[in-house]
């Protein structure tokens, strides 16, 4: 039997799925498929197990099976099944949730700054599922809790990191966005304010991304090791303001942290970004009042610079192309107002 691991890509942050391959060996007595399986995920309960395979979580030679399918030699084998969440109980909570479109099937929400996605470790409460299950159950309050964790978040964005994300509200739906992201498909752009004159006016980067060497909570950029999972970015200027640049992003993967790794290994850390330096002066003049002008743009905009514009992606039920867009935010709007002022009075 062979077995390889491909976690689902997702917008800046670790997986939520992964991807299992297997492929039943050609002395293979024909046994149910969840059994079979079951003996090669460790800490998989059948129940678990079961649901994801009527979910369409589970694929064998491409094809959705029931739990009863017997394996054959030669099958291969696809199970998506969740890695992390943390949490293990997800409490309804009343909050405001900015739903740009929401029908039977999913939910597509624009995330404010400051607002974590998901429970886990040091965020128990305030995140957005928590605010989406309060929103869920006031539709139906029979829904079954339990399966909103599981199959509800197919991706997620950085607490900091404004924007647009969709959640699918059944398991089938999740499972059809869930392999949407995983195959690449998925239309994602970004807006980044970044530090720097950009050299071109549009590139792409190529660099495999990882954990950094010395810092477990960052990631780094590893253009010509065989470490770390294959990352493409492309990005295009927007505007330029002299000591900074409004550019666009668009993941062809989507990595932990990706576009801010990605424009800090070309010489364009993320403005205000502080795990990856972006929160220091990092181009511009020496002067006191430049120092004041700058730390009056961190006060307004006092977070990494990064905002997920556009979310496209093939309707689960419809199989229709939908594509939603949301304005910048006005903290990103007040601070490029201010270098657009600054860039037009240095020219006077």
């Amino acid at each position: 039997m062979s077995e390889e691991q491909d976690p689902i890509p997702e917008e800046n942050n670790e997986s939520l799925y992964e991807r299992s391959t297997f492929i039943v060996d050609k002395g293979q007595e024909p046994t149910r498929i969840d059994k079979w399986v079951q003996a090669r995920i460790e800490g998989i309960t059948r129940n678990k197990l079961q649901n994801g395979i009527d979910a369409g979580f589970l694929t064998v030679n491409g094809k959705v099976v029931k739990s009863n399918y017997k394996t054959r030699p030669g099958d291969e084998v696809v199970y998506l099944s969740i890695v992390n969440p943390e949490y293990t109980e997800l409490k309804p909570e009343e909050m405001f949730l900015d739903i740009v479109y929401e029908d039977e099937a999913v939910m597509v929400i624009n995330k404010p700054a400051n607002m974590v996605v998901h429970p886990g470790i040091g965020n128990y409460t305030g995140t957005l599922l928590n605010g989406v299950v309060h929103h869920l159950l006031s539709q139906n309050p029979d829904l079954n809790e339990e399966l909103l964790p599981r199959f509800g978040l197919v991706h997620r964005i950085d607490k900091n990191t404004t924007g647009l994300i969709v959640l699918a509200k059944t398991p089938e739906a999740a499972s059809h966005l869930a392999k949407q992201f995983f195959n690449h498909t998925v239309e994602r752009k970004y807006v980044a304010l970044v530090w720097g004159d950009m050299e071109q006016e549009e590139g792409t980067i190529v660099a495999n991304i990882a954990r950094h060497k010395s810092n477990r909570k960052m990631f780094d950029a590893y253009p010509d090791e065989e470490i770390g999972k294959h990352a493409i970015t492309h990005y295009k200027v927007i505007e330029r303001y002299n000591y900074v640049s409004l550019v666009s992003c668009i993941l062809e993967t989507g990595r932990t942290h990706q576009i801010r790794v990605h424009m800090k290994h070309i010489g364009h850390t993320l403005f205000n970004d502080f795990e990856y330096g972006g929160d220091k002066i990092l181009k511009g003049t020496i002067y006191t009042k430049y120092k004041q002008f700058v730390d009056n743009c961190f006060d307004a905009c006092p977070r990494c610079a990064l905002h997920a514009q556009t979310l496209g992606f093939e309707h689960p039920t419809t199989g229709k192309k939908i594509v939603f867009d949301s304005p910048l935010p006005a903290d990103m709007q007040a601070v490029i107002e201010k270098w657009k002022n600054y860039k037009a009075a240095a020219h006077q």
